[in-house]
């Protein structure tokens, strides 16, 4: 399983019509006057409240996650999430932050992929909703992955 089936099965779960859904945060969104960590996915409630969504794919890159130096630690997110492909959901549950909550991902012989909640989030008590300038920018953010992704796509249906 890819990270971007994890990316379209996630976000498809979580509800593309009813959240602001963003992937590959790395740069440029600064909230709370604190610059964001790097995330896979970024998701913003109609309340404003954010959930980080980490993708794992393999054991090692699981593992090498607690070497972050942020701990995927901003006043900003309420809920951290890991999603991993269900032959990673043992190592997972051991490996993630107790107050992370995770999602393991079958994927069938069709190429439908399932999400399964193994484990709940557990709610940052003192997350700080989003502004509407905070907000409007995470959107903005994710207007610009879609013309990179335009562009990708262009560049292959033209070879």
């Amino acid at each position: 399983m890819t990270t971007l089936e994890i990316e379209v099965a996630i976000m498809e779960y979580l509800g593309v019509r009813k959240n602001v859904i963003v992937n590959g945060i790395h740069w440029g969104l600064n909230v709370g006057n604190k610059l964001m960590h790097e995330c896979d996915l970024l998701s913003l409630t109609k309340s404003s409240y954010a959930t980080e969504i980490e993708i794992k794919i393999s054991k090692s890159d699981l593992l090498k996650d607690k070497e972050k130096k942020h701990k995927h630690n901003h006043n900003h997110i309420k809920y951290l999430w890991f999603a991993v492909p269900e032959k990673l959901k043992e190592t997972a549950i051991k490996e993630i932050p107790d107050r992370a909550g995770l999602y393991s991902l079958h994927k069938w012989d069709d190429g439908r992929i399932t999400v399964y909640i193994e484990k709940h989030a557990q709610p940052r008590k003192n997350a700080i909703k989003w502004t509407d300038e905070e907000r409007n920018d995470l959107m903005r953010l994710g207007t610009m992955r879609i013309i990179t992704l335009k562009k990708q796509l262009l560049r292959v249906l033209r070879s």
